[in-house]
């Protein structure tokens, strides 16, 4: 084994070594901070919040659990999940145009030129000339963008690997947070909180309401909530094969295959709380001179693969990854069909869990991906003609150089949600409904991804939990303030940038990058304007706000 992927093996375990146990006494406090917006996360949201508030004058503290910001533009999801690009507007359509001013240089192309990338991104072009934005790019040079942006800011304080005490960290009076503190012992004192964390810890330390996994549909009255195994005409299940699921084929007794669970289906609707599958956004490349070549992982075992193994020999044709072109001949690789990259049923615990069990669950999905990768290229039974696709492309030597050439980031779809001051739905997502006081705008798919694999009666394999719904065809839809904000009883200076109010199935189209720097510049607008008028988050003036939004060149409301 290499010393990469060796590092690869271990990178789960590098949260634990930052933070410890979760549950752990009153952490004493070394250093203390003063500011006017504290921002906990290192999302692309966040960082989005933090310059806006620093635009406005406000001294801020972008505090951060991640050694590397930017969350999932900068750990491998370059193919933007853009929807409607007109529907992008403030800081965070210049951050698609500042990636195009970075690839205006000539040494960010270096295994091709620029005039010859073809990428074409979701609905949009890659390069749009006219615009000049950029839709598709490198991990790395989302990195680059975010640090300069950063650095144009002096009144941005940016602390890295700082875990939240989610157990006595948040100090509040009045239902105001005071300060919060890490498990490093450094406390934060601010007027106004933004939780920009895709997990919500922050709000949920501070005793705010949220909810996890799948609503029904009864609650909301949705269609495409709760337990769903009734679209199987998209081929992210089985497609109708019939694929043994036993250890020996036909014998029940013998037991099930890895990573099929033996519980049964509910019926469609149905509320459960479990959680979409997460996944890492694989940045490979087929450029030799930067090439690392995909290797035995340590702990690899072929029996782990046996069902996608099974379905290869039901489906000669499979092809199980979208492979997006990157700049330099490197991919966006995300999950596809049956059996992928998406790690089904593994993720259940992770919204609550401790940081110890949630590096467990992260160093498990990583594990998985490699093995998965190393199956594809060595098991007889995978498609010819996918193995030789996939056999061209390795680790990129100048992606994630701190984390082992792997993303530094899981794909984490959907964690806790706020119940907040307003809950978006399906009827939000598909304008069959006002929106009240919108601060942006969304445009795509309601998305949600498997969620568990079950044997149907008939004794076959089978994934639920995908649903792939566009929004219909009144086009982009309003995102409200009221879904950023807590109810009045459990805070009053807390804006939630990415676990936003919201129902499952809403969630699965509100959860792109586009629209979190989006909210994360709504976000610190509203805190800035809260600052100045002295009020809660809750009795804001939204009139004057969405003046401040548009002159910002936030859309709030556009036609198809």
């Amino acid at each position: 084994m290499t010393k990469t992927l060796s590092k690869l093996v271990s990178l789960g375990m590098a949260i634990l070594a930052i933070v410890g146990c979760s549950s752990v006494p009153q952490v004493q406090v070394k250093n203390v901070y003063q500011g006017d917006v504290i921002i906990y996360g290192g999302t692309s949201g966040a960082v989005v919040a933090a310059i806006r508030a620093a635009k406005s004058g406000k001294k801020v503290f972008l505090v951060s659990p991640e050694e590397n910001l930017g969350a999932m533009s900068s750990s491998g999801l370059g193919m933007t999940d853009s929807g409607k690009t007109h529907a992008i507007g403030g800081l965070s359509r210049e951050f698609y145009k500042r990636v195009y001013q970075e690839y205006k240089d000539p040494k960010h192309w270096y295994a091709e030129k620029r005039s010859e990338f073809g990428g074409q991104g979701q609905g949009t072009k890659a390069i749009n000339e006219k615009e000049k934005t950029m839709w598709i790019f490198e991990p790395r040079i989302a990195s680059i963008v975010y640090k300069k942006w950063l650095a144009e800011y002096p009144n941005i304080t940016i602390h890295k690997g700082q875990y939240l005490d989610r157990d006595n960290g948040v100090e509040m009076k009045d239902k105001r947070i005071l300060s919060i503190t890490t498990l490093a012992g450094n406390k934060y004192i601010g007027k106004m909180f933004i939780d920009a964390g895709f997990e919500g810890d922050l709000m949920a330390s501070a005793g705010c309401e949220y909810t996890t996994g799948r609503e029904g549909n009864a609650k909301y009255n949705e269609d495409f909530n709760g337990y769903r195994d009734s679209l199987r005409h998209n081929y992210h299940n089985f497609g109708g094969l019939k694929v043994d699921p036993y250890k020996i084929k036909g014998d029940p007794s013998s037991g099930l295959l890895k990573y099929i669970s033996a519980e049964k289906p509910l019926k469609n609707g149905a509320p459960d709380k479990k959680i979409q599958a997460y996944n890492y956004r694989m940045c490979l490349t087929s450029y030799e001179p930067n090439k690392i070549p995909i290797t035995k992982p340590e702990n690899y075992n072929p029996e782990d693969y046996e069902l996608c193994g099974r379905w290869f020999e039901a489906d000669p044709n499979a092809h199980p990854l979208i492979i997006s072109r990157m700049p330099n001949h490197k991919t966006d690789m995300n999950n596809k069909q049956a059996f992928s990259t998406d790690f089904i049923g593994e993720n259940y615990a992770y919204p609550d869990a401790s940081y110890e069990e949630r590096a467990r669950i992260a160093k498990a999905h990583k594990d998985y991906q490699l093995g998965l990768l190393y199956f594809f290229l060595t098991d007889p039974r995978t498609p010819k003609a996918f193995k030789d696709k996939i056999s061209k492309y390795g680790l990129p030597k100048d992606e994630f150089t701190n984390t082992g050439n792997w993303p530094f980031y899981m794909y984490i779809r959907e964690a806790r949600r706020l119940v907040g001051e307003y809950v978006m739905t399906q009827h939000d997502c598909q304008n069959t409904k006002a929106t009240p006081e919108p601060i942006g705008m969304g445009s795509y798919t309601l998305d949600s991804h498997n969620t568990s694999r079950f044997v149907t009666e008939e004794g076959y394999v089978q994934n639920e939990g995908d649903v792939e719904v566009t929004i219909g065809a009144s086009g982009p839809y309003k995102i409200s303030y009221g879904s950023i904000i807590p109810k009045r009883k459990d805070c009053r200076n807390l804006y939630v940038v990415c676990a936003v109010s919201s129902s499952h199935i809403a969630y699965g189209s509100i959860r792109m990058e586009p629209v979190f720097m989006i909210l994360g510049h709504s976000a610190a607008a509203a805190a800035v304007q809260s600052i100045d008028d002295n009020l809660d988050v809750q009795d804001i003036d939204y009139i004057k706000l969405a003046k401040t939004l548009r002159r910002e060149g936030q859309i709030l409301n556009v036609r198809k």
